[in-house]
């Protein structure tokens, strides 16, 4: 493939000189220590770090060519060509390099503020039980042919997305399931990309330091359902019950399925039973109605598995499937997973870290106990800072005791961190403790506990680890809860 072959549809700024544009690619990368002999190297401005301080040194690995927005520095001695967007322009040659999978390989995008992991692996198991070979893009990890590998985004950069859906055709593999967040949509890593499918759950405050505003976060979300290049979805399954999803429906779309449970969804959820093994509730489309069981809990749960049916129903599966490939999914690691020591009360660690999702958990919690719920949360740094007295707020409104801690505090100081939320807690008499030290916390949440109660450990859900300004230590949630329970004289 030559240069002029891989940038074709690029809108350049400069025409490709002919001598250039003849040059054999082998490959592309936007990190120049994978550069090389024959690459082009993109290069970013990121928050942090500028991409063309690294273009010499790909031209020394052998890059015949860099692609920037922004002008050359002064010391890189190549050729050096100016796209209007370069993140745009590097999705496009991704898609160019690989023969464009997209037009073989189904991809199923999922967005929304929450509920895009756990619809990603319903919408993952019901192909697999469809008898689809699959590939999975999320926060918790990447599945490539039923293998896992570490995720490094939500969503990868388009040249990752498109390498991962080629080797997965390699394979065999016809369905590929991604999360796409909003930070993807509008830096422009899944530009031009071909979704058959596209699922939408639900928009709520988060993410605000990145987007500004409800209004900008709203948009970004719907690039995935109105691209601005490349053709829309075929498919747009949408979540009747968010007044959102008004919005997210695309101009001349194949077909759209409402899901919810209001009566005026296409897809809905009747005669719900909620336990804490699990959801049972019939799933009424047109005129069938298929039992639905699960091992997930909680109303929210409920419509995660409706957007996932929805999928599944744009693929043409039959209900019977789709009951069995919602039954075949277990929970999801660090989405209302329960710890279980043999302790008379119930621990669970979730993910939530919006105001939102803190109040859905809590309302789950709420429903599964005769007992107090006890919530602890923490608020991360370098993000939205708005949201944090509006989660204490939820936390103290919904839980009988409420323990204030550290979650990635990142270069802010937690003691500030906790203090932001302080004053949405202190909107309410809920009795509380503050420990900025996390696994102390968790001792104070689980010493709390008495038979019956719910304790809710949220914010870090699957992750392994803390981040800190100078460092990033191990650390998990339910291992941490694990050990205390054993040392309160809890064990299997």
């Amino acid at each position: 493939m030559t240069l002029g072959e891989l940038l074709e549809g690029v809108r350049l700024r400069e025409e490709l000189p002919p001598k250039l544009a003849a040059v054999s690619v082998a490959g592309l990368d936007y990190d120049s220590r994978r550069v090389e002999n024959g690459f082009v190297y993109f290069a970013f401005a990121g928050a942090r770090v500028d991409g063309r301080r690294y273009a010499q040194e790909a031209l020394q690995r052998g890059a015949v060519a860099a692609v920037s927005e922004l002008p050359r520095l002064p010391e890189f001695a190549g050729d050096w060509i100016e796209a209007e967007h370069g993140r745009r322009a590097l999705a496009q040659a991704s898609s160019t390099f690989y023969r464009h999978p997209d037009e073989r390989v189904r991809f199923t995008g999922i967005t929304g503020t929450n509920g895009k992991t756990t619809t990603a692996f319903l919408i993952e198991s019901i192909l697999r039980m469809a008898g689809k070979v699959t590939g999975l893009l999320g926060t918790i990890e990447y599945r490539l042919a039923g293998e896992a590998r570490p995720a490094r985004n939500t969503t990868p950069e388009s040249l990752d997305f498109m390498r991962f859906a080629a080797e997965l055709e390699q394979r065999g593999g016809t369905h590929l399931v991604s999360e796409v967040s909003s930070h993807a949509m509008a830096l422009g890593r899944v530009y031009g990309f071909h979704f058959h499918t596209a699922v939408f759950t639900n928009l709520t405050r988060d993410h605000l330091d990145f987007h500004g505003t409800m209004d900008q976060y709203a948009a970004s979300k719907r690039l995935l359902f109105m691209p601005e290049e490349g053709p829309a979805p075929e498919w747009a399954v949408l979540n009747a019950d968010d007044p959102a999803s008004a919005t997210m429906t695309p101009a001349s779309p194949h077909g759209v399925i409402r899901y919810g449970i209001s009566a005026d969804a296409d897809l809905r959820a009747e005669n719900i039973q909620s336990a804490f093994d699990g959801l049972r509730f019939d799933l009424v489309w047109k005129d069938s109605r298929q039992p639905i069981a699960s091992k997930m809990a909680g109303r929210i749960n409920v419509l995660n598995i409706l957007a996932a049916a929805g999928a599944g129903l744009s693929y043409g599966i039959d209900l019977e499937t789709i009951g069995r490939g919602i039954a075949a999914c277990r929970a999801v690691p660090g989405r209302f997973e329960r710890v279980d020591n043999g302790q008379p009360f119930l621990v669970i660690v979730d993910y939530a870290h919006t105001d939102d999702a803190l109040r859905n958990a809590i309302q789950i919690g709420r429903e599964l106990t005769k007992g107090r719920v006890i919530t602890l949360f923490g608020c991360g740094g370098d993000r939205d800072r708005s949201k944090r007295p509006l989660m204490a707020m939820v936390a103290a409104e919904l839980s009988d005791f409420v323990v204030l801690t550290s979650d990635n505090p990142r270069s802010e100081d937690p003691i500030a961190i906790m203090n932001d939320a302080l004053v949405g807690l202190r909107r309410f008499d809920t009795p509380h403790a503050m420990e900025p030290d996390r696994a102390k916390a968790i001792r104070v949440a689980l010493g709390e506990a008495r038979s019956g109660d719910v304790v809710l450990l949220a914010g870090k859900g699957h992750e392994t680890y803390q981040i800190f300004k100078d460092r990033t230590e191990p650390f998990d949630d339910r291992e941490t809860a694990r050990e205390v329970l054993r040392s309160l004289g809890y064990a299997v």
